[in-house]
């Protein structure tokens, strides 16, 4: 167990953890001088010996991210974050990760959301619904070229369209499936259909959350 703390070090050890769980990330030294009211090198002298409590481990002797130990030596779960693109728009012949055009990004958790290059797409319409997947919901998917029967993934239709369906191959075509009975399954030939990733979880979109 670290040794007891002193009003100083107690004071910027509150700081950090009410700073961080309210924004996901880690404030500068500069931004912590200004805020208590101290000097940089007061932050960073304190920070220092926290450190050294095993309270909070710094990325680098310089480094402005500050992650803080939980009493299991581990990481606190406020730091497990990871930030995800939310994809506007899908090209034909490019991998999810490899494109450019982002309209945001978003903040997961890294120990729920693992993986390289995972990326979000904002859903439209209502044909997933059963599914639990709504209008205005972002799908956080993890990128693959291929899929499994009965899995819900991001297809691209004919090099132009994508769509969030779930995957069922047959000897001859490919059919996506919606989760919806107001809408029919779709058939389609193997060179029409181009796998861009799993659905692996979902963010509930703002305009759904003010409704329920």
């Amino acid at each position: 167990m670290p040794s007891r703390l002193t009003p100083k070090q107690q004071r910027l050890l509150s700081y950090l953890q009410e700073w961080i769980a309210r924004s996901g990330a880690s404030p500068s030294l500069r931004q912590a001088a200004q805020d208590l009211g101290i000097s940089h090198t007061a932050v960073a002298q304190t920070l220092k010996v926290l450190e050294e409590k095993g309270l909070a481990k710094r990325e680098g002797r310089y480094g402005r991210n500050i992650h803080l130990i939980n009493q299991a030596g581990q990481t606190a779960g406020v730091h497990r974050w990871r930030e995800v693109p939310v994809i506007g728009r899908i090209t034909a012949g490019l991998p999810m990760y490899a494109q450019q055009e982002w309209e945001e990004s978003i903040v997961v958790d890294a120990d729920f959301y693992k993986g390289e290059h995972l990326f979000a797409l904002r859903v439209k319409g209502h044909s997933m619904i059963n599914a639990g997947i709504l209008h205005g919901d972002l799908a956080i998917c993890r990128p693959r070229q291929y899929a499994n029967d009965g899995e819900i993934v991001v297809a691209l239709i004919s090099g132009e369209e994508a769509t969030i369906k779930r995957f069922y191959a047959r000897p001859d075509h490919i059919v996506l499936k919606p989760e919806n009975p107001a809408y029919e399954s779709m058939r389609y030939g193997f060179d029409e259909i181009l796998i861009q990733g799993r659905v692996i979880g979902i963010q509930r979109g703002p305009d759904v959350m003010q409704r329920t």
